[in-house]
């Protein structure tokens, strides 16, 4: 195994916390929705309990984030879901070919949502702009998670691009046998 190889799987174990800590904010933002739509809907039933109105948008930029973040964790695991149906018909080495390009695209995103998702959180909608039910609110947490997605697809996608370009290099067997 190429000695570059070895020293980038030490890095291994700081995706394993990002993806922890991500996943860890994703069961933070379900129960925040679960609790916030609950109270909402006794709000709405119980008459001497108040329905506020900032549930809603508190719900739905909830379910925004998890949304998002969920999409990086799936980058990760890699089970978003993609066209396999020819896979079985091609080549070995072009299905791997196919992996990398899709990866670079994947980054290509991940680097134009950062970039222009941070543009957007910067302009004046979103730090002057108000939430309409939460006035002291900023709109930038409703635009914040397009840069959040796009930096968590660019780490995962790193992580995804070199697993890829390293079956090039380095085989089970091979990895086997060096052990």
């Amino acid at each position: 195994m190429p000695k570059i190889f070895q020293v980038l799987d030490k890095i291994r174990p700081v995706y394993d916390i990002t993806y922890k800590v991500v996943m860890f904010i994703c069961k933070i933002l379900l129960i925040i929705d679960i609790l916030v739509t609950t109270f909402a809907v006794i709000g709405r039933y119980v008459p001497f309990i108040p329905n506020p109105s900032w549930t809603e948008q508190v719900v739905l930029t909830c379910m925004v984030y998890m949304a998002v973040l969920s999409a990086t964790l799936a980058i990760r695991k890699g089970s978003h879901i993609r066209m396999t149906a020819l896979d079985n018909y091609m080549p070995k080495k072009l299905i791997k070919v196919l992996d990398v390009l899709a990866d670079i695209a994947v980054l290509a995103l991940g680097i134009i949502m950062l970039y222009y998702g941070w543009k957007v959180c910067q302009s004046p909608l979103a730090k002057f702009g108000k939430y309409e039910s939460m006035p002291w609110l900023s709109r930038f947490w409703m635009y914040f998670p397009i840069p959040l997605a796009g930096g968590s697809m660019i780490i995962f996608e790193i992580e995804s691009l070199y697993t890829h370009i390293r079956a090039f290099f380095v085989t089970e067997e091979k990895e086997a046998n060096a052990q």
